[in-house]
């Protein structure tokens, strides 16, 4: 249990790679320069992915990547609808981040999404964005005015949920992410390595994925409820 204790204080803790020499130095956690590194091989693989593309006779590669665009695309309009079509870029972005954060413990990196920092980060964008698609859509008068819908009496509960949603996103999150880290170090205290070798498959690539596609599905889901 002490092993157990030790190897959770050490997801924790948030590490220093280096430091800024800035203002008296800004120091750059581990979370960070993983994410760097996260966003630069993204950029690169979408770089070299969209090199060739042909609008006659594409290639195998092109016809998989047109597939997972458009499946993407259309699960978020239909959530959204054509009102909320501009936002889902942004959404389809978060959701590749989180799921390459959530997976990229299999190659030897600490997960950004064990850093509350980083989840914390993440829910209050999505915070931001909903509140800006439902001010948009609604205009400054019909914003202010839904708070007090169906009812006035309700205004401050109203009021609450701007800062219950970003909280609950971002604790489901990280939460989730740290949980199935507590249960795989359990695994490998009591039972022999071939099951936590079967149950890392669920924790650290299905889970994983799951919990990016809950954040962004109750994110599309608020921005929804803001946007009626």
């Amino acid at each position: 249990m002490d092993a157990l204790v030790e190897s959770l204080i050490e997801e924790l803790n948030c590490e220093t790679v280096f430091t800024i020499p800035i203002a008296g130095g800004i120091p750059i956690m581990e979370s960070v320069v993983v994410s760097w590194i996260i966003m630069a091989a993204v950029i690169l693989i979408c770089i070299l992915s969209t090199r060739h593309l042909k609008v006659d006779h594409p290639g195998r590669g092109q016809l998989i990547l047109e597939t997972i665009v458009s499946g993407g695309w259309n699960f978020f309009k239909g959530n959204l609808g054509e009102a909320g079509a501009c936002y889902i870029p942004y959404l389809m972005a978060v959701t590749v981040y989180i799921g390459i954060s959530n997976l990229i413990g299999i190659v030897g990196f600490k997960p950004p999404t064990k850093d509350l920092n980083v989840t914390a980060a993440l829910a209050i964008m999505s915070i931001i964005l909903i509140e800006v698609s439902g001010f948009r859509k609604k205009g400054c008068k019909g914003w202010l005015k839904s708070f007090a819908e169906p009812m006035p009496v309700i205004l401050p509960i109203n009021i609450l949920e701007i800062f219950i949603k970003p909280l609950s996103l971002c604790m489901r999150l990280f939460g989730n992410v740290l949980g199935a880290f507590v249960i795989m170090e359990l695994l490998k205290l009591v039972v022999p390595m071939v099951v936590p070798a079967v149950f890392s498959c669920y924790f650290d690539i299905f889970d994983g994925l799951l919990q990016a596609y809950v954040f962004v599905f109750l994110t599309s889901l608020f921005m929804k409820e803001a946007m009626e």
